[in-house]
């Protein structure tokens, strides 16, 4: 089974390449964008002739949030033709798509999780781009993984804790909201259900009930200021946190103030057990 994923130097896809050698029957190709471009669309018919992949995790993406707000035209390059391209490219090799998404699909006003059935209202370039992708996706192909997901941090790439600990060995106080309310998301839990997903399908290949937009985080729920408590809490790091709301730490793009997702339907088709936050981030990210 040949898996290719894209934006290898991105923090998922390096959570991926990490946990990559726990799968020995899957051939991973990885492709940072020096290799593949998705937003050239004959480089990506070039690299899937090449590799000619079973499975394409698209992770590839412009996530760079407030970015966005002045770079729409690159946020959509990346986000919404590069999605169009990669689904036109796995529609002509026969290739299975699993394309990452976010949170950021949604405009954060629900006051419950909100499930896939829930209709996307971003408000957000970023958000804008990302449901553009989605969209392209489910026109061009009708078999496909759409997997939204929420406040992804690891050791790899640039990510809140890591942002966080970086300014915690600069500083004495820290200022964080608390009015913005969703669920941090280990990058190495969602890259072990992304391939938990190839390997199902690649099971059931004729099961066409398994394929559509799907919703991981970890459990739980948190404040960007409950998230930054617990990173210094499981590094012992004595820094001063002060909470905030949103309105004392304006931003160009406007984040949901409520972006929880509801897990149910990936755990009901997959039978994945999903930790809880916190123990994630302890087990994997304390200096205790």
């Amino acid at each position: 089974m040949v898996v290719l994923v894209t934006g290898a130097n991105g923090q998922l896809g390096q959570a991926i390449k990490f946990i990559s050698g726990n799968y020995p029957e899957i051939n991973f190709v990885f492709c940072a964008s020096s290799e593949l471009d998705i937003t050239n669309k004959k480089n990506c018919e070039e690299v899937f002739h090449k590799y000619k992949p079973n499975y394409c995790i698209n992770a590839a993406a412009y996530t760079a949030v407030d970015k966005a707000e002045s770079e729409p035209e690159k946020a959509h390059l990346t986000n919404g033709i590069g999605a169009k391209n990669i689904a036109e490219t796995c529609k002509d090799f026969n290739t299975v798509l699993l394309h990452i998404s976010t949170d950021f699909v949604f405009d954060g006003s629900q006051n419950k999780p909100y499930t896939e059935l829930d209709i996307p209202n971003p408000t957000g370039v970023y958000g804008k781009t990302k449901w553009e992708g989605e969209k392209a996706i489910q026109e061009i192909l009708n078999q496909y993984f759409i997997i939204r997901t929420s406040w992804v941090y690891s050791q790899f790439g640039a990510n809140f804790m890591k942002t966080m600990l970086r300014l915690a060995s600069e500083r004495d106080t820290i200022s964080v909201v608390n009015d913005q309310i969703g669920t941090p998301t280990n990058a190495i839990d969602l890259a072990d259900v992304i391939i938990q997903i190839c390997k199902k399908h690649s099971q059931q290949p004729n099961d066409q009930s398994l394929f559509g937009i799907y919703n991981f985080s970890n459990e739980g729920q948190c404040s960007w200021y409950d998230f930054a408590k617990k990173i210094f809490e499981i590094n012992n790091s004595k820094i001063h946190l002060i909470p905030i709301p949103t309105t004392s730490y304006p931003t160009p793009a406007k984040r949901p103030a409520q972006s929880v997702l509801d897990k149910s339907k990936i755990k009901s088709v997959f039978c994945v057990i999903i930790g809880c936050w916190e123990d994630s981030l302890e087990k994997n990210y304390s200096n205790k």
